[in-house]
């Protein structure tokens, strides 16, 4: 990861919260991209494990990571303090048990660069275990992540985020309360296919999963 400006094209919110050895897996795939211009903002929050170690020799091997911790109040205020620190075009997000595969960001880029008015770009996922999650108008009811936004792929530009200021809602509302918000602003919306996005769902500690548990359809 490097960029030539003060600007990079892309920032990458990650954040974490006591999933040490995934974020090991996440943050790898990061430094894999073949699309470098970008920075990444690490929030972690709260965790209790030793998430800092493991962080520290990725950002000693690119200055374009930054690590902050704050104290514990859910990945939606996580994921929102990371975007106050973005300096990219574009804002997008890596969950800390996901991955991207190594083309995402360059495959994303040549999207945005060819469609230059799109102000979120958003889909393209790879889906590891299951398939499944609560509906959240009916959370007793099960739909397939293919009728979902999945915030993990969202590509925001940073104008178009001034006008969302932020993620809202709890676990189960928040991708579909922003899409939401994205079409009422009139946002110039754009969904591709190109499933570069590894999205587990293999792990019983994701938020998904811990969705499904308490909705008791699995």
């Amino acid at each position: 990861m490097a960029h030539r400006f003060d600007r990079p094209f892309f920032s990458v919110i990650i954040t974490t919260y006591n999933r040490m050895e995934l974020l090991k897996r996440a943050l790898d795939s990061l430094l894999q991209q073949t699309e470098t211009d970008s920075e990444a903002v690490i929030v972690d929050d709260g965790s209790t494990d030793q998430a800092k170690d493991i962080v520290r020799p990725y950002i000693k091997q690119n200055k374009a990571l930054s690590y902050f911790y704050k104290e514990n109040d859910g990945f939606i205020e996580a994921k929102n303090s990371g975007i106050k620190r973005a300096k990219g075009q574009y804002i997008t997000f890596l969950d800390s048990d996901d991955e991207y595969a190594g083309n995402h960001l360059k495959s994303r880029k040549k999207l945005l660069l060819e469609h230059q008015n799109i102000e979120l770009l958003h889909g393209g996922v790879q889906l590891i275990g299951h398939e499944y999650v609560p509906d959240c108008n009916n959370p007793n009811k099960q739909i397939h992540l293919s009728e979902c936004a999945i915030s993990g792929t969202f590509f925001i530009a940073h104008t178009a985020m001034k006008k969302l200021h932020k993620f809202k809602g709890d676990s189960l509302t928040t991708d579909d309360d922003f899409m939401t918000r994205a079409k009422q602003n009139k946002l110039k919306i754009m969904k591709t296919d190109l499933p570069t996005y590894k999205y587990y769902r293999d792990n019983e500690d994701s938020i998904t999963n811990q969705l499904l548990h308490k909705s008791k359809v699995i």
